[in-house]
């Protein structure tokens, strides 16, 4: 059984909301963490870049959670746009004989 999540959040946003908004964190901070430019933690906070497995390593390091769950937040959302843009009512499915 799957459970779909109805419009997820970028993890960038994510990010915004849940850590450095509340406690007053700026960008140029974090990157400063994650060893990384500025101009890429901005790209990953406004949903312009994803979530690499690299990036997953760092934010589970200095943030917390697993380097699994960003990577999932992100596939979460990847794959909520790609439902929205794709029409699969012109596919055909191949039927396999078993």
């Amino acid at each position: 059984m799957t459970i779909q999540q109805h419009n997820p959040i970028h993890p960038g946003a994510f990010i915004k909301r849940v850590y450095l908004e509340p406690f007053g964190i700026g960008s140029n901070e974090l990157a400063g963490k994650l060893q990384v430019s500025a101009g890429l933690v901005s790209r990953l906070l406004n949903g312009k870049t994803n979530v690499s497995p690299a990036m997953a390593l760092k934010l589970s390091k200095v943030l917390g959670r697993s380097a699994e769950s960003w990577l999932l937040m992100q596939d979460n959302y990847d794959l909520w746009q790609a439902r929205k843009e794709i029409d699969l009512s012109t596919y055909d499915s191949i039927s396999f004989a078993v």
